[in-house]
């Protein structure tokens, strides 16, 4: 992954961080042939009770094994390369509005639980369809919302 950390609310923070993001993405696919377009995806660390000027979101997009050091691209912006290591996982698509995904997270959180399983790690979301991209309104964004998680000892 190619990876950059923004503190702040993500309505307002890090538009020029994930902009560098997506450039050195475009730079590092122009040099290998191999990598294909994906998803942006973030992992929020903190509580949800956090207020949101104190959020920090770590962004990424997947690239190749093969990459093992980023070119300069002349920027401020601190990016750099790290493993996301998963296991196990549990996800589900959320259909609609940010602001409309407590409900889908609920289900998901339940349905966990009632699977004999805790959340093993961050909040992970996966942008399928959001802004920036053309024609898309709120009630279209398609969002993967995804947890690691753990088997409960004796379930």
């Amino acid at each position: 992954m190619i990876v950059v950390e923004v503190t702040g609310d993500p309505s307002t923070a890090g538009k020029k961080e994930i902009g560098v993001l997506f450039k050195m993405f475009f730079t590092l696919k122009g040099k290998n042939k191999d990598m294909k377009m994906v998803s942006l995806r973030a992992r929020w660390p903190k509580p949800v009770e956090t207020p949101r000027e104190q959020w920090l979101g770590i962004w990424a997009m997947p690239i190749s094994e093969n990459v093992t050091e980023l070119p300069d691209i002349k920027s401020d912006v601190a990016i750099k390369i790290d493993t996301w290591k998963y296991g196990e996982v549990a996800e589900i698509l959320h259909l609609g509005p940010y602001s409309e995904e407590a409900v889908t997270i609920e289900k998901l959180i339940n349905h966990i639980k009632s699977s004999g399983y805790v959340t093993s790690g961050p909040h992970e979301e996966e942008y399928l369809k959001g802004p920036g991209m053309p024609f898309i309104k709120p009630k279209d964004y398609a969002t993967i919302i995804r947890y690691q998680v753990k088997k409960v000892k004796g379930k």
